[in-house]
């Protein structure tokens, strides 16, 4: 089992590396989270977990505006065009053992990644302070490069920082700038589980994000102590192609809203209006939440069907 949010957290704190914690509801792109943290200042980051054609793994790491070619990264690394791609979805729990869309540089603390290689994008270092999800997409972490190498550094990880928008000549006298992040190892994929189960963690739409200062100097006690309750993060591995389990999750998603909605208050300031003021309150605040959900749903479907096509080889007929 791979770590936990507190566990990672506790981590910190025994390194003595400071951070802000933000809590925020379930938060599956960055889009979603800069709607509870963009505000703040500092960079926001996407993470891509990518495999090429040997079954090596990589972790992409970047600024949320950083462009990021995978046909020019792929040559970089000495992979020819077309040499990564997106890595499947079962290899987030049995490689990183994070759910989709909890996928950060924090991941690498599981013995399970040791041969997955980082890229960090050059960007960070121009940033006071960079947001990740600390294993958990319920959460926010802020802090500085400094102290992301400090943590990677204590995995036994040296930090490797690059223009991941750069696109250099690749040819005899000009070997691939990047092809030392190549991994020298290989990760075996096992079979995934017939029955995987369903965590479900409804997200209440609100867009202030809680936030917990964390000082080096402080016990890592007052991790446990804070307010950081474990939220199991929505689209747990083995689920997001699961219809209804998809259903289940937009339905669990209505309900929290319609009942944080029905007070007293509200009743007695619009009385017989109250269905319509609730009908329009539901679809302005479930929109881009939904929209979101529902794009996880579908690429994570297309992924699937696009592995089922290329293990299928049908007969031949004459």
């Amino acid at each position: 089992m791979g770590f936990s949010k507190e566990q990672l957290l506790a981590r910190l704190q025994e390194l003595q590396i400071n951070y802000a914690k933000y809590e925020h509801p379930i938060v599956l792109t960055v889009e979603a989270q800069a709607k509870y943290v963009g505000n703040l200042g500092g960079g926001l980051s996407k993470n891509l977990f990518l495999k090429d054609k040997k079954n090596r793994f990589y972790i992409v790491s970047a600024l949320a505006d950083t462009k990021v070619d995978l046909k020019v990264l792929s040559v970089r690394l000495g992979l020819g065009k077309g040499g990564v791609r997106m890595a499947p979805e079962e290899a987030l729990g049995e490689i990183l053992q994070v759910p989709l869309g909890c996928v950060t540089p924090f991941a690498l603390v599981n013995e399970s990644a040791r041969h997955v290689s980082l890229l960090l994008d050059q960007g960070f270092k121009s940033q006071e302070h960079c947001f990740f999800h600390p294993l958990s997409n319920d959460t926010s972490v802020a802090l500085n490069t400094s102290g992301l190498d400090k943590f990677l550094k204590s995995i036994g990880r040296e930090p490797s920082y690059v223009d991941l928008e750069a696109n250099p000549s690749v040819g005899k006298d000009q070997p691939p700038d990047l092809a030392s992040f190549v991994p020298t190892g290989s990760t075996v994929l096992p079979d995934p589980p017939e029955n995987a189960t369903s965590a479900k963690g409804p997200a209440t739409p609100d867009t202030k994000a809680t936030k917990t200062t964390v000082n080096a100097s402080k016990s890592s006690s007052n991790v446990q102590n804070s307010k950081d309750k474990p939220v199991k993060c929505a689209n747990p591995i083995g689920s997001t192609t699961n219809v209804g389990r998809f259903v289940d999750e937009i339905l669990n998603k209505t309900s929290a809203l319609l009942l944080s909605e029905i007070t007293e208050e509200t009743i007695k300031q619009h009385g017989g209006q109250l269905g319509t003021i609730l009908s329009n309150s539901i679809k302005s605040r479930l929109s881009s939440e939904l929209n979101s959900t529902t794009m996880t749903f579908k690429n994570a479907a297309y992924t699937e069907g696009f592995h089922a096509g290329i293990h299928h080889h049908p007969k031949r007929t004459y």
